[in-house]
């Protein structure tokens, strides 16, 4: 491999870009600003000419999807460095004061001086596709949140009891808000008037006795009307047919999530594990770009993930391990969420799970070991393309 001859390290922005380029010895050859569109990025590709050069970038998000997208077109070679590892070498580098060309020159002597920095792949479109479309639902389940704390919030200020008796504010109980959410619009319909008024909105007759009991006896609980009752009931019946619209958004989403996620080669082999459906493999093709080709084994996954723990020893102290600052944290929640899935039936994640509960390990010391252990599972069934079962291999063929 011939010697690398620039190092160019690029400051992503929305807007602009700033890239700065190196020789061997850290003196900057040049630096300046670049637009964030093809013409402007082309050019500074073509600038470099026939030079070996090696590109790095501090973000892999929708920001830098053009760039790295022209970068991989014009067959160069790509280094990520996270941002963690920029804002530690920040203040050694260039002290107090902060520009995007101190940043790029940053970023690039990084590159330069490190040989253990990750190779950036575009992944194919399917794979950003799903990533799209799962970055999408958590916004939509952010806002979710959001807006029932809101809702409650709003609520409580004006119906306490219904509040409380519809804390969980399932569909059926926010088809009621949407419309009845203070006392005497509630005793005014009556219970045959709620179940009606449900029972044209679809809900389940065993739902519609529960939300019509529950309001019914709150509504009884509170003859006073409460200041600002008016205004605020209106806000209230606002956010409740806004979740309505996010649920039903989201459900949308999920759908095209599995449909684009079952047409992925690895989609038969993660769907097949225990805890993992649809929706985490998804993620899972997210956050690996759509193929192991960069983990030699199931440990470098791991580690990736987070999941195997770093020495920390000093002087004659050995034997201290701590968790690692630097991995994967969608990764890691991913196989965190499917181990806490895989517990919800018979099998071996719940075997493994009572074991480590059994070496009095707590319930996240034994969580993540599952997970650790989901790790290896998944490598497995993608290395040898098969689906899971309960039994090893070899087992079964011995039976």
């Amino acid at each position: 491999m011939a010697e690398v001859e620039l190092w160019i390290g690029i400051d992503v922005g929305k807007r602009t870009h700033h890239a700065c380029a190196i020789d061997h010895a850290g003196t900057v050859v040049w630096s300046r600003r670049v637009d964030n569109d093809q013409t402007a990025i082309d050019d500074l590709i073509r600038s470099v000419g026939t030079a070996n050069v090696r590109w790095a970038v501090d973000l892999t998000s929708a920001v830098a999807s053009l760039l790295l997208t022209l970068l991989t077109l014009a067959e160069q070679h790509v280094v990520y460095i996270p941002g963690r590892v920029v804002h530690t070498m920040a203040s050694a580098y260039r002290g107090e004061g902060k520009t995007d060309a101190k940043d790029a020159r940053l970023i690039a002597d990084i590159a330069r001086t490190r040989t253990d920095l990750d190779t950036v792949m575009v992944p194919e479109p399917l794979v950003l596709n799903l990533r799209h479309l799962t970055g999408y639902r958590a916004e939509l389940i952010a806002d979710r949140v959001r807006t029932v704390n809101r809702l409650r919030g709003l609520l409580n200020s004006i119906f306490p009891a219904l509040e409380i008796e519809l804390r969980f504010l399932g569909r059926s109980a926010l088809l009621l808000l949407s419309t009845f959410c203070t006392p005497g619009a509630i005793l005014g319909v009556g219970a045959d008037g709620l179940d009606a008024h449900l029972a044209g909105l679809g809900v389940r007759s065993d739902r519609r006795r529960t939300v019509v009991t529950a309001a019914l006896a709150a509504a009884q609980r509170q003859t006073c009307v409460v200041a600002g009752e008016e205004v605020t009931a209106a806000l209230v019946r606002r956010m409740a047919g806004r979740l309505l619209a996010i649920d039903s958004e989201t459900k949308e989403v999920d759908e095209q999530i599995q449909d684009l996620f079952r047409q992925h080669k690895y989609a038969r082999a993660l769907e097949s594990v225990p805890g993992i459906g649809a929706r985490l493999g998804a993620e899972f093709l997210v956050e690996t770009g759509g193929t192991l080709d960069g983990f030699a084994t199931a440990g470098h996954l791991a580690s990736y993930a987070g999941l195997v723990p770093v020495p920390r020893d000093s002087g004659r102290i050995t034997g201290n391990l701590r968790r690692p600052k630097r991995y994967n944290r969608g990764l890691r929640r991913m196989f965190y969420l499917a181990a806490q899935g895989s517990l919800s039936t018979d099998g071996p994640s719940r075997e493994y799970y009572q074991h480590k509960r059994g070496q009095n390990k707590v319930h996240t010391q034994a969580l993540l070991a599952v997970a650790r252990k989901q790790v290896d599972v998944v490598w497995a069934l993608i290395r040898d393309d098969r689906v899971f079962t309960p039994e090893a291999p070899g087992r079964l063929r011995a039976a």
